[in-house]
């Protein structure tokens, strides 16, 4: 803008004043348009298997090329009224209940034991990672050799004078579930640990210092000074560690022991697929993957309030 000013002996003299800043250019609102196939990709392969598992559950589908009919809720009260699911059920609880504590806490110390550094530690995270690199079927051959009446396990207990003790570890009523639990204990443990030695490694030395300053212990500062800040991160690692054991052990029970002696080693995951690949009914098949749904959800937020977590 220009102004006019007036000079000594009467003269106007033009002068420019400074313009106001100009208002910066509005960005461009195209983050919606970035986020639209993603949010596609999630309603058809997230949220469009979850609906369709409620209406199948609600439908009579023996197969896939036969004929579907409405049936209410007629497959919930045949499911509750099956002792197979309810063993499913029983098996299911019993496997969470023990294997993830186990997991979880062996992981933990064993994370924190690598955390420090000891002699050799970098080649122990490596060894420690095998497990998760070796595929479930291999892994399957490997408790099967171990576990198989004429396997090693039973080779060294006679071995050791202990023949009486053998077993048919896989085909007995009492043993094949608890051999599934240490399996997926075996396979998980390793894997968590290296995560929690990574995530104990981003902890400041300053705070194992003053530990020790204190006169803290391993075992004190392990659990009341590490174990605190890495909270939300345990919480994390068990809800995936969780989730894993919950859908994933029909893979160990298809190639370990078909669910068997009988329904002894059934869990819920395996039956979804026995019903819906096996025994062709499909209806069945999904209301028992509904409740498996409705445990993994109440599982997840049991773990979230135990951890306290605020996310």
């Amino acid at each position: 803008m220009t102004l006019l000013s007036s000079a000594p002996g009467g003269a106007s003299v033009a002068r420019k004043t400074p313009s106001a800043p100009a208002a910066p250019p509005r960005r461009k609102q195209g983050g919606v348009i970035l986020a639209v196939p993603a949010l596609v990709w999630y309603i058809i392969f997230m949220v469009g298997p979850l609906v369709a598992i409620f209406v199948i559950a609600a439908l009579h589908w023996p197969g896939m090329l036969q004929p579907v009919s409405f049936a209410g809720l007629q497959n919930v009260r045949t499911v509750l009224d099956d002792p197979v699911f309810m063993d499913a059920m029983a098996n299911t609880t019993v496997q969470l209940v023990v294997a993830l504590p186990l997991m979880i806490v062996g992981a933990y110390m064993l994370g924190y034991y690598v955390a420090q550094q000891p002699p050799g530690h970098r080649v122990l995270r490596y060894l420690l990672f095998i497990p998760g690199l070796i595929s479930t079927p291999a892994k399957a051959m490997v408790f099967y050799a171990v576990l198989s009446p004429d396997g090693l396990f039973n080779g060294a207990l006679d071995k050791l004078g202990m023949g009486s003790l053998t077993d048919a570890w896989l085909a007995s009523p009492s043993t094949a579930l608890a051999c599934l639990i240490v399996l997926d204990v075996w396979s998980g443990i390793g894997f968590t640990a290296v995560l929690f030695a990574a995530r104990l490694g981003s902890v400041p030395d300053e705070i194992g210092e003053a530990a020790q300053l204190d006169g803290a212990g391993h075992w004190r500062a392990m659990w009341r000074i590490h174990f605190p800040v890495i909270r939300d991160f345990v919480g994390v690692v068990t809800m995936l560690q969780f989730l894993w054991t919950l859908f994933g052990s029909a893979q160990n029970v298809l190639l370990l022991t078909q669910g068997g002696p009988g329904s002894s080693s059934t869990t819920l995951s395996f039956l979804v697929y026995q019903k819906a690949f096996i025994a062709a009914d499909l209806g069945y098949s999904q209301t028992v993957g509904v409740f498996l749904f409705l445990v993994g959800l109440a599982g997840l937020l049991t773990i979230r309030r135990v951890f306290r977590q605020n996310y």
